[in-house]
């Protein structure tokens, strides 16, 4: 440790700051990566191995040389079990699927997603404050997304919807609608949980709430009806385990934002309204989108009847889905606008994460992933309400950050499953999560013989 690093009131160099925390680079480049933009018109670009999914993989590699030279955190027999048993479930998938070599892609990008880069998360971030730093990320990549949406709805360059180009998607494009959204709520979460934490600086806070209401448009003009239950639901969470008199304050203000942006000055007033009317019509004269995820929904839970144990295979679900599904199933959704001529993209999965698994994996790959989400939310949550344990306030920050995201997750595997460039976003959460719920001490900076330090005890802990 340098000598400024251990001096009081001393901020360290940025050369001290990159030797202790350079193995956060790669988790920092998987998420911030995702400012990339998609080569104009390829539509098809989600489905490839991107920049963010390379950053991945180099985290994943840096995390295995830290953990041969013993410079990780140490996991719970139960962190082994919650982050190790996705990969039981997915070799019985794989290995009992119709055409395993057809499964063997899927079976790579599940192992990426649920089980790699959770792992790495979990074992490189040591303290507090890299956690916070990698939360960071997140706020960050947010914005500028969220920049590019607004821009995009203002200057009709968005993706096409109700037959004007203003679906704001940043720079995901018309294949990905879903990805814009995605990590705008994603910050809004970490911004809204960071805003009410009561152990970070004044300054910080307030900064985080003006961030958390500054996202709040982008979110809205995403028209993504997932990622706005998913976020009304996540926030509330947060807001109540922060404490009922700040959750009514932050309530009050994005509702003043919300009424101001869209009612006010008319901000997408008409689509937004007509966007959430259709929440709820599902069974009186839906829209198309809704008859295709219904049928979807129907079609995945047929596959599962059919092979409950195991499910149809990795990457089944298409090849089965005519055979599971009714005459009301369009040949698939169009898509155009922001640098993308009409392209209509087919229905390759049925937009609910569990009912993919459920239909792909059965009931084993089921409770093997669903079953480590659930207990990892229960552990956080627990944690959560009693206090965060030895970090007291100091650390009820990380807490709601990691509940709010992967309550957020969680939420919207109702509406979605895996799919497109911030797909490995989702390791990432879930590797923030497993690091709150299952706290476990650090070997990284105690000399030989001496003391193991806590990796939940704060920046103070090295």
């Amino acid at each position: 440790m340098s000598l400024a690093a251990s001096l009081p009131g001393v901020r360290p160099r940025l050369p001290d700051l990159l030797r202790r925390h350079w193995p956060l680079l790669p988790l920092a480049a998987t998420v911030l990566f995702l400012l990339a933009p998609l080569p104009a018109g390829d539509a098809t670009a989600s489905g490839k191995v991107g920049p963010a999914d390379a950053a991945s993989l180099l985290l994943v590699a840096v995390c295995a040389v830290q953990a041969l030279r013993g410079r990780v955190r140490t996991l719970s027999p139960l962190g082994v079990l919650v982050l190790g048993m996705p990969a039981v479930g997915l070799a019985v998938a794989t290995v009992t699927a119709g055409d395993p070599y057809a499964a063997l892609p899927g079976f790579v990008r599940y192992l990426q997603v649920f089980v790699l880069v959770p792992a790495a998360v979990v074992l490189l971030v040591r303290d507090a404050g890299e956690f916070r730093l990698a939360a960071g990320c997140f706020v960050v990549l947010a914005l500028v997304q969220g920049a590019v949406g607004v821009v995009q709805y203002a200057t009709h360059t968005g993706a096409s919807y109700q037959g004007e180009d203003v679906r704001a998607v940043g720079t995901f494009g018309p294949g990905d609608v879903m990805g814009m959204a995605t990590v705008v709520a994603y910050g809004l979460i970490v911004a809204t949980a960071a805003a009410l934490a009561p152990g970070l600086p004044r300054r910080v806070r307030r900064a985080a709430g003006a961030c958390a209401l500054a996202l709040v448009l982008p979110l809205v003009l995403s028209f993504s009806r997932g990622a706005w239950i998913a976020t009304l639901g996540a926030a509330v969470l947060v807001m109540v385990l922060a404490g009922i008199r700040r959750a009514l304050a932050v309530l009050a203000a994005l509702a003043a934002a919300a009424v101001v942006l869209v009612g006010g000055l008319g901000v997408g007033s008409d689509m937004v309204a007509e966007r959430l009317t259709s929440i709820t019509q599902v069974s009186s004269a839906p829209d198309q989108s809704v008859t295709d995820r219904y049928t979807m929904w129907a079609a995945a839970e047929s596959m599962w009847r059919e092979r409950p144990a195991a499910g149809v295979g990795l990457k089944g679900f298409p090849a089965h889905r005519d055979g599971h599904s009714s005459l009301g199933l369009s040949s698939g959704s169009d898509t155009a606008g922001a640098g993308q001529a009409y392209l209509r993209q087919p229905l390759l999965s049925p937009h609910n994460m569990y009912l993919l698994i459920l239909s792909e994996q059965g009931l084993i790959g089921l409770t093997a992933l669903a079953g480590g989400w659930a207990l990892l939310l229960a552990a956080g949550l627990r944690r959560a309400v009693s206090g965060a344990g030895a970090g007291g306030a100091a650390l009820r920050d990380c807490g709601l950050i990691a509940t709010g995201l992967l309550v957020w997750q969680l939420t919207d595997f109702l509406y979605a499953d895996i799919g497109g460039p911030s797909t490995v976003l989702t390791g990432v959460i879930i590797g923030l999560a497993a690091w709150w719920a299952l706290p476990s001490p650090v070997r990284g900076d105690a000399p030989p013989g001496g003391p193991v330090r806590q990796a939940h005890d704060g920046p103070a802990a090295r």
